[in-house]
């Protein structure tokens, strides 16, 4: 009852699916869909390797049929089973035919592969070869030389009884993908190799070889003991109860089926769907979730690619207890799918950008609640409090995960419909793109696929599906590693491997919130085949764990320019990522490295600063300069009531900075702002000439690196516990009380810098529709630099260092906005007005 031919028989029509009778059962994950490819033709049994019985021979139960007929049909299955085996022999002598080359090139000076790498892509395929070509050689004469006496159930039990080799090679399995995917990004010999392997032909068949990638053929070992298990399946069927194989087969049998479920959890079950209309099995390429902009609001959805179509699906609302299914929203055959360029797509939905303060407020909201969470489970806390934390957490991150991506990603079918989907990252959007036209690039035809079709392709994507969980990090299990949280320094050195000079730059990428977001660009390095960058970049993390670069080659071309605000129109050259392996990031030290990508290298070098350590005001050892030295010796020293650097830098981001978009939140290059701390400690007389010439962004981060390198903050100490309880007061008048005598607290040069910053930061948040700063973003990136308690008062605050968002963090952005937000406040009315009841702080 089951089809356990090779698929590459579907491919030629030699084998095809066969109708299951009614209510029969299905063994998981095998195609029971009779209805794709019509077009085929069953073989003849004639020539005795092909199995698709005609309904007047069917394969029916072994109660109905006298033994010869039982006996007969034991042949069939055994005919079709050798003829499938044939074909799988050939495939694992095409998947071991360049490891030979590829060992000899190892030890030479140019070696396209490592032996480490090797050993990994080709783990036990020699093994399993080995195995396999001694069953078929001895159950081939059997076969050939059939009667009613011949036995082979002891071939099937020691088959059965060497699964332990294929146990090892699916624990290797995903681990021999993702090397060998790498080997292929770096390099181009391998990539080659590995896209066509030239697969022997049947015997008998009129093609001499086919072409398959080393996917493809990597995944053949572990479909295959699904199938050697369907055909004990069937040879149990028909070999009658005392016949002396039925005890070896039954055993067989029992360790064939308790080896499938033991892993059918583990692997990667990228298993044949349905076929296609070329009669070629359809194989899931790639899934994940996206967001869709459908009829003007966001939706999460599943999107499938497969070997020639596109499928777009939701998750049914199941009851508790049933099988989930998944709801098909539309489909596009990839052979008519195109990706309309920015201004062909003029007639798209405008997307709603949801501001940045407010996807800010709910990552606080989330940190929030993740340390509540943790005092719980410190606490031993109850679980359904705990439960109902985590619900919350997830609600709230799903919010996020629905409504931070921006940047549109387009797909138009040829017959008249287009879709948009937003994503948060262009690597992901790179990566969709380029295994769609990378399937485009084989000779595909349009169809369009009945309602059982569609249902039958729709059902097989539950199984078939490889990322099973929405990606919000309390989908994690608590031993699942929580990512880094701090600053991570990177510098971009240089890249080499263009074929042609061009205007590239970098962007890096980094995950948080189980989400990937561009984080900072370098400059544009003009006309060069080895862009020399050497740019530094501080880089908030906020639970992350993987690094991206992504290099583009700047578009300059005016009509492409400005279709909407998300819309990335320069061409990616190749992107890389990495791991950030805390063990490895987390040393004092500079560590180099260099990404792969397309032939290009690119070179950079990080490290990482934990956030506790971040947190650390160091008071500075010198009497001179201004960085790390109390605002009141500057001040006194300067003979002025705001610090020349303050004044300095404010003057020049009002005169060309006011509508940089996210000035202040957008990093300087590092390399830079230590460049100005240098001339203003050393008050050089070059300052001005030089901060006219300084990138904005630098300006503005010089300004942030002065605040935070202050030996205790701008609101000071021994002020910090009462501006928390302030913040904290529920009645608007006690508070506004209470808010404005802090300020009359503070020391006459720490009062007049923070109203002097006060009526800039307002300044810049007038230009809110241009630079993207409002007054909460400003007062998310300046709250905790100004209030921040230094090093022995912060001992007593800190708890986790994922604590990013804790209560403290948002209560300092609440006071820097709680002014922020209030009439402006004069030095001499805030001096001269006791009405306010003054009490000791």
């Amino acid at each position: 009852d089951f089809n356990y031919g090779a698929d590459e028989y579907d491919a030629e029509g030699n084998e095809e699916p066969k109708a299951l009778p009614e209510g029969s059962e299905t063994m998981p994950y095998i195609d029971e869909s009779p209805t794709m490819s019509p077009q085929l033709s069953a073989r003849g049994q004639e020539s005795g390797d092909g199995v698709s019985p005609t309904p007047t021979d069917g394969l029916g139960t072994g109660g109905e049929r006298e033994a010869g007929k039982g006996l007969e049909m034991r042949k069939l299955v055994l005919s079709g089973f050798l003829a499938s085996e044939e074909i799988y022999i050939n495939q694992l002598e095409a998947l071991l035919l360049p490891m030979k080359p590829l060992k000899a090139t190892a030890t030479t000076s140019q070696p396209v592969l490592t032996l480490q790498q090797i050993e990994t892509i080709f783990y036990k395929i020699q093994d399993i070869y080995e195995i396999h070509k001694e069953f078929y050689d001895s159950l081939c004469p059997k076969v050939q030389q059939w009667d009613s006496n011949v036995t082979m159930g002891h071939l099937f039990q020691k088959l059965a009884s060497q699964l332990g080799v294929y146990k090892a090679f699916v624990d290797n399995y995903k681990i021999a993908l993702e090397t060998a995917e790498k080997c292929s990004q770096s390099n181009y010999q391998f990539q080659k190799i590995s896209e066509e392997l030239k697969v022997k032909g049947p015997k008998d068949s009129k093609e001499s070889h086919t072409s398959v990638t080393m996917e493809a053929l990597l995944y053949k070992p572990i479909d295959r003991v699904t199938r050697s298990t369907l055909v004990l399946h069937d040879l149990l069927k028909h070999t009658p109860a005392d016949h002396p194989d039925y005890p070896l087969l039954q055993d067989a049998l029992r360790i064939s089926q308790n080896f499938l479920s033991s892993i059918n959890e583990d692997i990667d079950p990228r298993r044949t769907a349905v076929t296609t209309p070329k009669g070629e099995t359809r194989q899931l390429v790639k899934d994940g979730f996206l967001v869709e902009l459908s009829e003007g609001s966001r939706k999460l959805r599943h999107v499938f690619l497969f070997t020639d179509v596109l499928l777009c699906a939701k998750l049914k609302k199941t009851a508790v207890g049933k099988h989930q299914q998944y709801d098909c929203k539309w489909y596009v055959p990839l052979a008519d799918l195109v990706f309309p360029s920015p201004e062909e797509s003029e007639h798209c939905p405008q997307v709603h950008v949801i501001p940045d303060h407010e996807l800010e407020d709910m990552k606080m909201k989330i940190s929030a609640i993740k340390s509540e969470v943790q005092k719980e489970k410190a606490n031993k806390g109850q679980s359904r409090a705990i439960e109902r934390l985590k619900k919350k957490m997830f609600e709230n991150e799903f919010w996020l995960l629905l409504n931070s991506p921006a940047i549109p990603f387009r797909i138009h079918n040829r017959n008249g419909k287009s879709y948009l989907f937003l994503l948060s990252s262009d690597y992901e959007r790179s990566e969709w793109r380029e295994a769609i036209q990378k399937l485009q690039k084989k000779d595909l035809q349009a169809f369009v696929l009945s309602s059982v079709e569609l249902q039958v392709l729709t059902g097989s994507c539950f199984k078939l599906r490889t990322v099973h969980n929405i990606p919000v990090t309390s989908n994690k299990d608590d031993d699942e590693s929580p990512g880094l949280y701090g600053f991570l320094h990177v510098i971009v050195h240089s890249a080499k491997g263009f074929k042609q000079s061009a205007n590239l730059y970098c962007t890096l990428e980094v995950d948080s919130f189980g989400y990937f977001v561009s984080k900072a660009k370098t400059r544009v390095f003009r006309d060069t085949t080895e862009p020399q960058w050497n740019e530094e970049f501080e880089i908030e993390l906020e639970g992350s764990q993987s690094l991206r670069i992504l290099c583009y080659e700047k578009c300059y071309d005016k009509t492409k320019l400005n279709k909407d605000n998300n819309e990335i129109v320069d061409k990616i050259m190749g992107k890389g990522q990495i791991q950030l392996d805390p063990q490895a990031v987390q040393t004092k030290n500079w560590h180099m490295d260099v990404i792969e990508m397309n032939g290009i290298k690119v070179e950079f070098s990080m490290k990482f600063t934990s956030r506790d350590m971040s947190l650390k005001r160091t008071p500075s050892k010198k009497q001179t300069g201004v960085f790390g030295v109390k605002i009141s010796v500057v001040t006194k020293r300067e003979r002025s009531k705001v610090p020349y650097i303050v004044r300095q830098c404010i003057e020049e981001v009002e005169k060309r900075g006011i509508e940089e978009v996210g000035i202040y939140r957008i990093s300087g290059v590092a390399t830079d702002i230590q460049a100005l701390k240098a001339v203003f400690d050393a008050n050089n007389k070059d300052i001005l000439v030089m901060l006219s010439d300084m990138d904005i962004n630098a300006i503005a981060g010089t300004l942030k690196l002065y605040f935070r390198e202050l030996p205790e903050p701008l609101l000071t100490d021994r002020l910090y516990p009462a501006f928390m309880e302030g913040i904290a007061l529920s009645d608007p008048a006690a508070k506004e009380n209470c808010m404005m005598h802090l300020l009359r607290s503070l020391p006459d040069p720490n009062l007049i810098t923070f109203l002097f910053l006060l009526e800039h930061l307002k300044r810049v948040a007038e230009k809110e529709p241009i630079n993207k700063m409002s007054l909460h973003n400003l007062a998310t990136v300046f709250g905790p630099t100004l209030l921040r308690p230094s090093e022995g008062e912060s001992k007593a605050h800190l708890t986790l260092a994922s604590d990013i968002w804790s209560h403290d963090v948002m209560a300092q952005v609440q006071v820097l906005l709680y002014y922020l937000q209030h009439p402006p406040i004069s030095f001499t009315e805030l001096k001269r007005n006791t009405l306010y009841f003054s009490t000791d702080v």
